[in-house]
């Protein structure tokens, strides 16, 4: 169980250091853009879609590193008025009903990278890129925060993570 736990957490950690390389060679590529614009005049073909994809691919693939470290928003009021059990119940639905969406996103997320693939589709813009590159993120992003799901549900279940980030005894005085 140790083992699994040690590959998801290399996983989503891989994760969230390619998205954060996503989003510097983005800032490279509008700076160098702005230089080619209003420097030297020139015109840009590739940079503009690749700063859109190149985004867009971060949030997807960085995706299951902030899981990983609880980094999306969390309305966490509720949980302090209720007791541990209730605070459990709660987090085993939250993270079911993210593993469901997370697993829905990315079945079609694949489906949409395959027809592309399949379809030959390419960007309508002079770069021309084929647009199966982009749309791959969806389906390893998001089949990858699914696969962080199992992990914190399998934490939840064995005890190795407290619900909400809270200890038996965070709950509301009166309890």
């Amino acid at each position: 169980m140790d083992l699994f736990f040690k590959i998801i957490h290399g996983i989503s950690t891989l994760c969230g250091i390619f998205a954060s390389l996503l989003v510097g060679s983005s800032i490279f590529v509008v700076c160098q853009m702005v230089f080619i614009r209003y420097v030297l005049n020139g015109s840009t073909v590739w940079q503009t879609d690749y700063v859109t994809f190149a985004l867009v691919g971060a949030t997807l693939i960085g995706s299951p590193y902030v899981l990983l470290l609880k980094g999306h928003v969390n309305v966490d009021l509720l949980p302090h008025f209720l007791s541990y059990p209730q605070r459990a119940v709660l987090a085993y639905i939250g993270s079911l009903m993210g593993l469901i969406f997370a697993s829905t996103l990315g079945y079609y997320g694949f489906e949409l990278f395959w027809d592309s693939y399949e379809g030959g589709w390419v960007s309508e813009t002079v770069w021309e890129l084929p647009l199966w590159i982009p749309y791959l993120a969806m389906p390893i992003g998001i089949g990858l925060l699914a696969l962080q799901y199992v992990a914190d549900i399998m934490a939840l279940i064995t005890g190795r993570e407290m619900p909400f980030a809270m200890d038996k005894h965070d709950a509301f005085e009166g309890e």
